[in-house]
């Protein structure tokens, strides 16, 4: 049994919604190493097909990801991520606390890559559009606990907006922050409209890494989070 088959927050004919692990990527790496692609078959739960991502984490992000368990509701939820319809949740942990208690980061972000630092998304007018909404939680030790809700769904948008519009990086985002210790983020929460049928969604728990770096999951709780 794969050991994702624990991580289940919701499945039904058409979707299954998982909550990854933190250090599983979704596509396969380079290096060869385990993916998400190694578990599907696992993942069938008595059907033929193998589901199938319709949107990626990054592989250090935890949390909410969907499966599509038919190619027709593969379409149907991709489209569904492409008009923006999907409500979608993220908690991260940012090296610094915001003045503010919340606001909005409109910075548009492109694409960019050098021999020495490869490839990474930065701020740029000639970028795509990207909107992102946040609130702080709480705040401990000279860090602060955020909830991003991204209103689009740029490649690194989160990690981007937290270090360019926030003006900190996420705890230990390799790219984008120290890259000491884990990456702190996480996608708490997740939810695909289906038409007249009732919305895939779920809520995944918290790590225990952010409890560990002081942010318990009770400060999302009593936040209604």
């Amino acid at each position: 049994m794969s050991l994702l088959h624990d991580r289940v927050l919701f499945i039904d004919g058409e979707a299954i919604i998982l909550d990854k692990p933190a250090g599983l990527p979704v596509g396969a790496p380079r290096d060869g190493s385990v993916a998400l692609e190694n578990h599907l078959s696992s993942l069938t739960f008595g059907f033929q097909r193998w589901p199938l991502p319709v949107h990626r984490l990054d592989r250090d992000t935890s949390g909410c990801l969907l499966l599509a368990r038919n190619p027709k509701a593969h379409k149907r939820f991709a489209a569904a991520f492409e008009a923006g319809t999907v409500a979608k949740r993220y908690v991260a942990v940012v090296d610094g606390v915001p003045v503010e208690d919340s606001g909005t980061i409109d910075l548009a972000l492109k694409k960019i890559s050098t021999q020495a630092q490869g490839w990474r998304m930065i701020p740029a007018k000639a970028g795509k559009a990207a909107l992102t909404e946040w609130r702080k939680i709480a705040e401990k030790d000279g860090r602060a606990l955020i909830v991003f809700t991204p209103r689009t769904g740029r490649t690194h948008q989160i990690r981007t907006h937290a270090l360019h519009g926030l003006g900190f990086g996420i705890a230990g985002d390799p790219v984008y922050g120290s890259g000491q210790g884990p990456m702190l983020l996480h996608s708490r929460f997740l939810s695909v409209p289906r038409g007249e049928k009732a919305r895939a969604e779920a809520t995944a728990p918290m790590p225990e890494t952010f409890a560990a770096a002081g942010f318990g999951p009770e400060l999302l709780e009593q936040a209604g989070l």
